[in-house]
């Protein structure tokens, strides 16, 4: 297992859309994986895409600590799962403001509106199908990761700017924007 160089905000691997994994057993993609873990836990992530660290796979690996909850029903922790080739379903047309932060754009964070529940479906590393129904943070956690397959950082989601800032000015100044966690962000 290696730790591995987090692509940051600008390459163009962060740009591109992330082609599917043939084989989810395959050797290649065992090792991905081992080292986006590591990755993500030495970076203190919540989340990490297979673009972050320059591989163009649909692959992501999150976890969902207590911590972070909203007190919805479905929206419960989660730990550690690799999704390969996942797929995203909204299921309902409601949204939700909150907090983001991304390994990819350190040092900042900003409010993202983002489906409050959704459906998702993918196969893990033994190649047998996940599919689970979330809302709340559980929810934007696959969104943002997701939004990394697709060439999409947060801030291009953003429609206030305003509230786009450096994490240590954000904790001098919080801003409550008045939904679940007010300053979790979702990497």
């Amino acid at each position: 297992m290696a730790i591995l160089k987090i692509a940051r905000m600008g390459h163009p691997v962060l740009r591109e859309k992330a082609a599917a994994v043939a084989d989810p057993a395959a050797p290649e993609i065992r090792d991905l994986v081992a080292d986006m873990i590591e990755t993500m836990r030495d970076a203190g992530g919540t989340g990490l895409a297979a673009p972050q660290v320059h591989v163009p796979r649909r692959v992501v690996v999150f976890e969902v600590g207590e911590a972070r909850l909203t007190g919805r029903p479905l929206d419960r922790a989660q730990a550690l799962t690799v999704l390969i080739n996942p797929v995203l379903e909204p299921l309902t047309a409601e949204t939700e403001l909150g907090w983001e932060g991304c390994l990819s754009v350190p040092g900042l964070k900003g409010t993202v509106q983002r489906f409050t529940r959704l459906r998702y479906r993918g196969v893990g590393l033994d190649g047998q199908t996940i599919d689970r129904t979330v809302e709340g943070f559980h929810a934007r956690v696959l969104q943002h990761e997701c939004d990394h397959l697709d060439g999409i950082l947060y801030p291009q989601r953003m429609t206030d700017l305003r509230l786009l800032m450096f994490l240590e000015e954000g904790a001098r100044f919080p801003i409550d924007i008045g939904v679940g966690v007010s300053d979790a962000a979702a990497e």
